[in-house]
């Protein structure tokens, strides 16, 4: 089985996707780890990357849809969970052909829906509890830099929310309630 997380940052998108890679044997494929493994690797798309990003620009989709080519060919185990791609409608075609072309498809589009202000004071909570235990914590977990982050978040991928509906492949999990309600959730809509 193949999925999507939406979900703004914060979300939970990493947690659930680490908790379905643990037990159900799936594959996460996040855009920025494939990136930072891709630009470590010294293969001709990892140059590529290295490069783009040295020069501080965004990569683009056809490398970006490259590397999931390259993932998609190797060994798939319980399936792919796809964690920040795509975030745009572009993306959300690009990936469909690509299945297509890898005789795959998408099974279910699983966004974590979550209130804004909630979310962003459970983030700036955890950052200061993290500083005070004298953790490294992000320099843009502010609620300044999360509400920028959101709205960014909302521009680009809230089109996918309308994209994904229409085609019924879209599932809503609220992503504020315990971990262990979004997991349990989450196995729910797999499972059904």
């Amino acid at each position: 089985m193949n999925i999507i997380l939406l979900g703004p940052p914060g979300a939970g998108k990493g947690t659930q996707a680490r908790h379905l890679v643990e037990t159900r044997n799936m594959v996460q494929l996040s855009t920025g780890d494939m990136l930072r493994e891709a630009k470590d690797s010294g293969t001709e798309m990892g140059k590529m990357v290295a490069d783009v990003m040295a020069r501080g620009e965004l990569v683009t989709d056809e490398i970006v849809i490259g590397l999931i080519r390259e993932k998609l060919e190797g060994d798939n185990k319980g399936g792919f969970i796809f964690d920040g791609f795509p975030r745009t409608l572009e993306q959300a075609d690009a990936l469909s052909r690509l299945m297509a072309e890898q005789g795959q498809t998408i099974d279910r589009v699983i966004e974590l829906r979550v209130n804004d202000d909630v979310l962003v004071d459970r983030i700036v909570g955890r950052a200061e509890q993290a500083r005070q235990a004298g953790e490294q914590v992000r320099a843009d977990d502010n609620a300044e830099s999360l509400r920028i982050r959101l709205l960014a978040y909302y521009k680009q991928t809230s089109p996918l929310i309308g994209y994904y509906y229409a085609k019924d492949m879209l599932s809503d999990v609220d992503g504020l309630g315990s971990i262990e309600a979004v997991q349990a959730e989450i196995a729910s809509l797999l499972d059904a």
